[in-house]
């Protein structure tokens, strides 16, 4: 009986060795990996111009504000629809407004204040000068914020050559580290990407609006001797952060 037990417990001990050796030969090795980061610089054409028009109108009555500055509004939007552009309505807000009186020590209300704007753009800097001018002079019509950017139509192909060459950089700065212990760079196991740049430039419109000290517009950076807009391209940076296994 004892032997029986000696044996039996013989058994069972070489096969936890057994066991746990052929566990340990099974555990997957865990893969030597190598972090690194990869970056793109290029520049992508500014190909649309925008401009918001603003109507801003005052009356002491509210509902002939609004009245006011939608009729307005409307003839801006049925002039902008035979032109080949795009636009959207960007505000539209009416509020009671007011200011400190001096002499009467007090605020005094002046009225109800309706303004709408609406961005528009166009793929031509003529045909935003075209707008400007046809609404140059207007009673309560304003221009803003003029500028150019490149368009997201145009960005999508740029911005995907670019975050491919900034995983090939990613890559061959990996293979020059792994390189030191004479290994190489295997799969990527891992990858995230930021984006960076400048998209759009505000140009001062002087030479679009001297007729009118109505319409007014920001000043700006870019602009050329002759006082037409000069926009840069947009620059475009991508980085990314990449693992691969080492090999």
């Amino acid at each position: 009986m004892k032997n029986a037990l000696i044996w039996t417990g013989s058994v069972i001990g070489v096969g936890a060795v057994l066991a746990l050796l052929f566990g340990w030969l099974d555990k997957p090795e865990t893969p030597r990996v190598i972090s690194v980061n990869g970056e793109c610089l290029t520049s992508a054409p500014k190909d649309r111009t925008a401009i918001t028009l603003r109507v801003t109108t005052l009356d002491k009555s509210a509902a002939t504000s609004m009245k006011m500055a939608t009729a307005k509004i409307n003839e801006i939007t049925d002039y902008l629809k035979t032109q080949d552009v795009q636009m959207q309505t960007t505000e539209f807000n009416s509020y009671e407004r007011s200011e400190w009186n001096r002499e009467l020590e007090k605020s005094v209300v002046l009225g109800t204040e309706t303004t709408i704007a609406i961005e528009v753009s166009a793929d031509n800097i003529e045909t935003i000068e075209k707008i400007l001018t046809q609404f140059a002079g207007q009673e309560d019509v304003y221009s803003e914020n003029l500028r150019m950017y490149t368009s997201a139509e145009t960005m999508k192909p740029i911005l995907e050559d670019c975050l491919g060459a900034a995983v090939e950089n990613a890559r061959e700065r990996a293979n020059a580290l792994a390189a030191g212990d004479g290994r190489s760079a295997g799969k990527m196991l891992s990858v995230s990407y930021s984006l960076g740049g400048s998209s759009s430039v505000q140009p001062r419109a002087s030479n679009f609006l001297t007729a009118s000290a109505k319409m007014a517009v920001a000043d700006a950076e870019a602009f050329s001797a002759a006082g037409s807009i000069v926009a840069k391209d947009t620059e475009v940076s991508v980085t990314v952060s990449a693992t691969f296994e080492i090999k």
